[in-house]
Protein backbone atom coordinates (compact mmCIF):
# COMPACT_ATOMS: atom_id res chain seq x y z
CA UNK A 1 0.00 0.00 0.00
CA UNK A 2 1.33 3.48 -0.90
CA UNK A 3 2.15 5.72 2.02
CA UNK A 4 -0.37 8.14 0.50
CA UNK A 5 -3.18 5.75 1.54
CA UNK A 6 -2.35 5.33 5.23
CA UNK A 7 -5.22 6.60 7.37
CA UNK A 8 -3.41 7.79 10.50
CA UNK A 9 -3.74 10.33 13.29
CA UNK A 10 -0.71 10.58 15.56
CA UNK A 11 0.05 12.59 18.68
CA UNK A 12 2.84 12.91 21.22
CA UNK A 13 1.86 12.56 24.85
CA UNK A 14 3.87 14.02 27.71
CA UNK A 15 5.78 11.37 29.63
CA UNK A 16 8.56 13.41 31.23
CA UNK A 17 11.00 12.98 28.35
CA UNK A 18 12.03 15.59 25.80
CA UNK A 19 10.40 13.79 22.88
CA UNK A 20 7.31 12.35 24.59
CA UNK A 21 5.40 9.17 23.83
CA UNK A 22 3.89 8.48 20.41
CA UNK A 23 0.20 7.52 20.45
CA UNK A 24 -2.17 6.45 17.69
CA UNK A 25 -5.42 8.44 17.85
CA UNK A 26 -8.94 7.46 16.78
CA UNK A 27 -10.77 9.35 14.02
CA UNK A 28 -13.05 11.08 16.52
CA UNK A 29 -10.01 12.12 18.63
CA UNK A 30 -11.56 10.47 21.69
CA UNK A 31 -9.26 7.47 22.12
CA UNK A 32 -5.59 6.65 21.78
CA UNK A 33 -3.11 3.83 22.25
CA UNK A 34 0.66 4.03 22.74
CA UNK A 35 2.66 2.13 20.14
CA UNK A 36 6.10 1.38 21.69
CA UNK A 37 6.48 -1.85 19.71
CA UNK A 38 6.32 0.19 16.49
CA UNK A 39 7.93 3.48 17.49
CA UNK A 40 8.42 5.19 20.83
CA UNK A 41 8.43 8.69 19.31
CA UNK A 42 7.11 10.31 16.18
CA UNK A 43 10.66 10.98 14.98
CA UNK A 44 11.45 7.27 15.33
CA UNK A 45 8.38 6.48 13.21
CA UNK A 46 9.42 9.00 10.55
CA UNK A 47 12.98 7.66 10.48
CA UNK A 48 11.52 4.29 9.47
CA UNK A 49 8.29 5.44 7.85
CA UNK A 50 8.36 2.78 5.15
CA UNK A 51 7.99 0.05 7.76
CA UNK A 52 6.34 1.96 10.63
CA UNK A 53 3.45 3.47 8.66
CA UNK A 54 2.06 0.12 7.38
CA UNK A 55 2.20 -1.31 10.90
CA UNK A 56 0.47 1.75 12.35
CA UNK A 57 -2.16 1.55 9.62
CA UNK A 58 -2.81 -2.14 10.31
CA UNK A 59 -3.17 -1.42 14.02
CA UNK A 60 -5.53 1.46 13.29
CA UNK A 61 -7.73 -0.80 11.17
CA UNK A 62 -7.88 -3.46 13.87
CA UNK A 63 -8.75 -0.88 16.52
CA UNK A 64 -11.47 0.53 14.30
CA UNK A 65 -12.91 -2.94 13.82
CA UNK A 66 -12.95 -3.47 17.59
CA UNK A 67 -14.44 -0.06 18.33
CA UNK A 68 -11.24 1.03 20.10
CA UNK A 69 -12.18 -1.26 22.97
CA UNK A 70 -9.74 -1.01 25.91
CA UNK A 71 -8.09 2.09 24.38
CA UNK A 72 -7.19 5.05 26.59
CA UNK A 73 -9.02 8.38 26.60
CA UNK A 74 -7.25 10.91 24.41
CA UNK A 75 -6.49 14.09 26.36
CA UNK A 76 -5.44 16.95 24.10
CA UNK A 77 -4.15 18.98 27.02
CA UNK A 78 -1.66 16.20 27.86
CA UNK A 79 -0.02 16.47 24.44
CA UNK A 80 3.20 18.09 23.36
CA UNK A 81 3.73 19.27 19.80
CA UNK A 82 3.61 16.23 17.48
CA UNK A 83 7.37 16.77 17.03
CA UNK A 84 8.49 18.53 20.24
CA UNK A 85 11.85 19.22 18.62
CA UNK A 86 12.48 18.85 14.93
CA UNK A 87 15.53 18.64 12.72
CA UNK A 88 14.20 21.47 10.57
CA UNK A 89 11.37 24.03 10.51
CA UNK A 90 11.10 26.03 7.31
CA UNK A 91 8.20 28.30 6.46
CA UNK A 92 7.07 29.66 3.11
CA UNK A 93 4.68 32.45 2.14
CA UNK A 94 2.33 31.22 -0.58
CA UNK A 95 -0.86 33.22 0.01
CA UNK A 96 -1.05 36.17 -2.38
CA UNK A 97 -3.27 38.25 -0.13
CA UNK A 98 -0.98 37.84 2.87
CA UNK A 99 1.97 39.08 0.82
CA UNK A 100 -0.08 42.00 -0.45
CA UNK A 101 -1.07 43.11 3.05
CA UNK A 102 2.20 42.38 4.87
CA UNK A 103 4.34 44.25 2.37
CA UNK A 104 1.96 47.19 2.62
CA UNK A 105 2.57 47.06 6.38
CA UNK A 106 6.34 47.03 5.80
CA UNK A 107 5.97 49.80 3.21
CA UNK A 108 7.97 47.69 0.77
CA UNK A 109 7.21 46.21 -2.66
CA UNK A 110 6.45 42.50 -2.90
CA UNK A 111 9.79 40.76 -3.59
CA UNK A 112 10.73 40.22 -7.24
CA UNK A 113 9.84 36.77 -8.58
CA UNK A 114 7.40 36.19 -5.70
CA UNK A 115 5.26 34.10 -8.06
CA UNK A 116 8.21 32.36 -9.73
CA UNK A 117 9.68 30.55 -6.73
CA UNK A 118 8.59 30.15 -3.10
CA UNK A 119 9.68 32.69 -0.52
CA UNK A 120 11.04 30.74 2.48
CA UNK A 121 12.76 31.37 5.80
CA UNK A 122 14.19 28.88 8.29
CA UNK A 123 12.92 29.11 11.87
CA UNK A 124 13.96 27.66 15.20
CA UNK A 125 12.99 24.02 15.70
CA UNK A 126 14.72 23.06 18.94
CA UNK A 127 11.63 23.90 21.03
CA UNK A 128 8.14 23.35 19.61
CA UNK A 129 5.16 24.06 21.87
CA UNK A 130 2.01 22.03 22.42
CA UNK A 131 -1.40 23.45 21.62
CA UNK A 132 -2.20 24.11 25.28
CA UNK A 133 1.15 25.63 26.21
CA UNK A 134 1.20 29.38 26.92
CA UNK A 135 2.56 31.92 24.47
CA UNK A 136 5.43 33.23 26.57
CA UNK A 137 6.72 36.74 25.91
CA UNK A 138 8.82 39.30 27.71
CA UNK A 139 7.14 42.54 26.63
CA UNK A 140 3.74 43.36 25.09
CA UNK A 141 5.43 46.28 23.34
CA UNK A 142 7.09 43.74 21.02
CA UNK A 143 3.76 43.41 19.19
CA UNK A 144 2.79 39.78 19.85
CA UNK A 145 0.92 38.39 16.85
CA UNK A 146 -0.54 35.00 16.00
CA UNK A 147 -0.23 33.37 12.56
CA UNK A 148 -2.47 30.39 11.79
CA UNK A 149 -0.87 28.00 9.31
CA UNK A 150 -0.88 24.51 7.84
CA UNK A 151 2.41 22.63 7.52
CA UNK A 152 3.58 19.18 6.47
CA UNK A 153 6.07 16.81 8.05
CA UNK A 154 8.26 14.94 5.61
CA UNK A 155 9.99 11.64 5.17
CA UNK A 156 13.51 11.83 3.67
CA UNK A 157 13.39 14.17 0.66
CA UNK A 158 16.19 13.69 -1.90
CA UNK A 159 18.10 16.62 -3.35
CA UNK A 160 16.79 17.69 -6.75
CA UNK A 161 13.34 16.14 -6.31
CA UNK A 162 10.60 17.37 -8.64
CA UNK A 163 7.48 19.07 -7.28
CA UNK A 164 5.40 16.12 -8.44
CA UNK A 165 7.61 13.55 -6.71
CA UNK A 166 8.02 15.70 -3.59
CA UNK A 167 4.34 15.20 -2.79
CA UNK A 168 5.09 11.52 -2.16
CA UNK A 169 7.46 12.52 0.65
CA UNK A 170 4.71 14.19 2.69
CA UNK A 171 4.01 11.97 5.69
CA UNK A 172 1.72 14.17 7.79
CA UNK A 173 -0.11 17.49 7.90
CA UNK A 174 -0.24 19.69 11.01
CA UNK A 175 -1.90 22.90 12.24
CA UNK A 176 0.27 25.55 13.89
CA UNK A 177 0.52 29.03 15.35
CA UNK A 178 3.67 30.72 14.08
CA UNK A 179 3.93 33.52 16.64
CA UNK A 180 5.61 36.74 15.47
CA UNK A 181 6.87 39.75 17.40
CA UNK A 182 5.96 42.46 14.93
CA UNK A 183 7.74 45.23 16.79
CA UNK A 184 11.08 43.47 16.34
CA UNK A 185 10.74 42.47 12.69
CA UNK A 186 11.60 45.75 10.88
CA UNK A 187 14.91 46.26 12.70
CA UNK A 188 15.93 42.62 12.23
CA UNK A 189 15.17 42.60 8.51
CA UNK A 190 16.88 45.95 8.04
CA UNK A 191 20.15 44.32 9.10
CA UNK A 192 19.85 42.01 6.08
CA UNK A 193 20.15 38.65 7.81
CA UNK A 194 16.54 37.61 8.46
CA UNK A 195 14.31 36.73 11.41
CA UNK A 196 15.56 35.50 14.76
CA UNK A 197 14.39 37.26 17.93
CA UNK A 198 11.14 38.22 16.21
CA UNK A 199 10.20 34.55 15.75
CA UNK A 200 9.71 32.84 19.14
CA UNK A 201 8.66 29.21 19.62
CA UNK A 202 5.95 27.85 17.32
CA UNK A 203 2.86 26.09 18.73
CA UNK A 204 1.12 23.04 17.25
CA UNK A 205 -2.30 21.45 17.50
CA UNK A 206 -1.94 18.02 19.12
CA UNK A 207 -2.74 15.70 16.21
CA UNK A 208 -0.71 15.14 13.04
CA UNK A 209 -2.78 13.64 10.22
CA UNK A 210 -1.81 11.75 7.07
CA UNK A 211 -3.07 13.24 3.79
CA UNK A 212 -5.22 10.13 3.18
CA UNK A 213 -7.00 10.67 6.50
CA UNK A 214 -8.08 14.11 5.26
CA UNK A 215 -10.06 12.59 2.39
CA UNK A 216 -11.35 15.01 -0.25
CA UNK A 217 -10.18 17.96 1.84
CA UNK A 218 -6.60 17.15 0.76
CA UNK A 219 -6.11 17.79 -2.95
CA UNK A 220 -3.45 19.39 -5.12
CA UNK A 221 -1.06 18.95 -2.19
CA UNK A 222 -2.96 21.43 0.00
CA UNK A 223 -5.63 21.29 2.70
CA UNK A 224 -8.93 22.72 1.47
CA UNK A 225 -10.78 23.56 4.68
CA UNK A 226 -11.35 26.79 6.62
CA UNK A 227 -9.08 27.43 9.59
CA UNK A 228 -11.13 28.95 12.42
CA UNK A 229 -9.49 31.55 14.63
CA UNK A 230 -10.96 33.05 17.79
CA UNK A 231 -9.42 35.73 20.01
CA UNK A 232 -10.72 36.03 23.55
CA UNK A 233 -13.69 33.86 22.57
CA UNK A 234 -14.63 36.19 19.70
CA UNK A 235 -14.61 35.25 16.02
CA UNK A 236 -11.52 36.55 14.22
CA UNK A 237 -11.43 34.63 10.95
CA UNK A 238 -12.09 31.45 8.98
CA UNK A 239 -9.93 31.69 5.82
CA UNK A 240 -9.75 28.62 3.60
CA UNK A 241 -6.29 27.04 3.69
CA UNK A 242 -6.45 25.84 0.09
CA UNK A 243 -7.52 29.01 -1.69
CA UNK A 244 -5.62 31.84 -3.37
CA UNK A 245 -2.18 30.23 -3.17
CA UNK A 246 0.77 30.69 -5.52
CA UNK A 247 2.39 27.31 -4.76
CA UNK A 248 1.46 23.99 -3.12
CA UNK A 249 3.53 21.86 -0.76
CA UNK A 250 5.14 19.90 -3.59
CA UNK A 251 6.51 23.13 -5.02
CA UNK A 252 7.78 24.28 -1.62
CA UNK A 253 9.55 20.98 -0.91
CA UNK A 254 11.13 20.90 -4.37
CA UNK A 255 12.39 24.46 -3.84
CA UNK A 256 13.91 23.57 -0.46
CA UNK A 257 15.54 20.44 -1.86
CA UNK A 258 17.03 22.14 -4.90
CA UNK A 259 20.56 22.08 -3.48
CA UNK A 260 20.32 19.75 -0.46
CA UNK A 261 18.32 16.81 0.83
CA UNK A 262 15.79 17.21 3.65
CA UNK A 263 15.88 14.79 6.56
CA UNK A 264 12.87 12.85 7.78
CA UNK A 265 11.00 14.93 10.31
CA UNK A 266 11.43 18.26 8.52
CA UNK A 267 8.43 20.53 9.15
CA UNK A 268 7.54 22.80 6.23
CA UNK A 269 4.84 25.47 6.41
CA UNK A 270 2.91 27.28 3.72
CA UNK A 271 2.71 30.58 5.59
CA UNK A 272 -0.09 32.57 7.16
CA UNK A 273 -3.42 31.62 5.62
CA UNK A 274 -5.12 34.54 3.92
CA UNK A 275 -8.16 35.10 1.70
CA UNK A 276 -8.83 38.37 -0.12
CA UNK A 277 -12.51 38.38 0.84
CA UNK A 278 -12.82 40.47 4.03
CA UNK A 279 -15.72 38.24 5.11
CA UNK A 280 -13.19 35.43 5.68
CA UNK A 281 -11.56 37.48 8.41
CA UNK A 282 -7.90 37.13 9.27
CA UNK A 283 -5.34 34.60 10.47
CA UNK A 284 -3.02 37.22 11.94
CA UNK A 285 -3.55 40.54 13.69
CA UNK A 286 -1.27 42.49 11.36
CA UNK A 287 -3.53 41.67 8.40
CA UNK A 288 -6.53 42.94 10.35
CA UNK A 289 -4.67 46.15 11.14
CA UNK A 290 -3.62 46.71 7.53
CA UNK A 291 -7.18 46.19 6.33
CA UNK A 292 -8.31 48.75 8.90
CA UNK A 293 -5.63 51.23 7.80
CA UNK A 294 -6.70 50.84 4.17
CA UNK A 295 -10.25 51.63 5.31
CA UNK A 296 -9.05 54.82 6.98
CA UNK A 297 -9.11 53.68 10.61
CA UNK A 298 -6.74 55.88 12.68
CA UNK A 299 -3.68 54.36 14.35
CA UNK A 300 -5.05 54.58 17.88
CA UNK A 301 -8.17 52.59 16.93
CA UNK A 302 -6.43 49.67 15.18
CA UNK A 303 -6.89 46.13 16.47
CA UNK A 304 -4.44 45.66 19.36
CA UNK A 305 -1.74 43.03 19.38
CA UNK A 306 -1.89 40.29 22.01
CA UNK A 307 -1.69 41.21 25.68
CA UNK A 308 -1.09 39.27 28.87
CA UNK A 309 -3.91 36.80 29.48
CA UNK A 310 -5.34 36.97 25.94
CA UNK A 311 -6.68 33.68 24.59
CA UNK A 312 -5.96 32.34 21.10
CA UNK A 313 -7.91 29.38 19.72
CA UNK A 314 -7.20 27.88 16.28
CA UNK A 315 -8.97 24.81 14.92
CA UNK A 316 -9.96 23.09 11.67
CA UNK A 317 -13.32 21.35 11.39
CA UNK A 318 -14.17 18.86 8.65
CA UNK A 319 -17.34 18.86 6.55
CA UNK A 320 -19.19 17.12 9.39
CA UNK A 321 -18.06 19.62 12.01
CA UNK A 322 -15.50 17.31 13.64
CA UNK A 323 -12.10 18.60 14.73
CA UNK A 324 -9.34 17.47 12.38
CA UNK A 325 -6.14 18.24 14.30
CA UNK A 326 -7.55 19.04 17.72
CA UNK A 327 -7.28 22.64 18.88
CA UNK A 328 -4.59 25.15 19.61
CA UNK A 329 -5.96 26.87 22.71
CA UNK A 330 -3.42 29.15 24.36
CA UNK A 331 -3.10 32.07 26.74
CA UNK A 332 -0.50 34.80 26.45
CA UNK A 333 1.85 34.92 29.43
CA UNK A 334 4.16 37.90 29.71
CA UNK A 335 7.03 37.44 32.13
CA UNK A 336 7.02 39.66 35.20
CA UNK A 337 9.91 42.12 35.34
Amino acid sequence: MSQQHFDLRLATRRDGSRDGQLVLVSQDLRHCVPVPDIARTLQAALDNWGSAAPRLDALHRSLDAAGWRDAERFDQSACMAPLPRAYQWADASVYRNHARLIYKWRQEPIPPRYEDEPLVYQGGSDVMLGGSDPIDAVDAAHGIDLEAEIAVITTDVPMGVSAEDAVGHIALAVLLNDVSLRGLIPAELARGFGFYQSKPATSFAPVAVTPAALGDAWRDAMLHLPVRIRLNDQWFGHPDAGEETVFHFGHILAHLARTRALGAGSIVGAGTISNADPAAGNACITEARVRQMLDGVPEHALHPYLANGDRVRIEVLDANGASVFGAIDQRVRIAAR
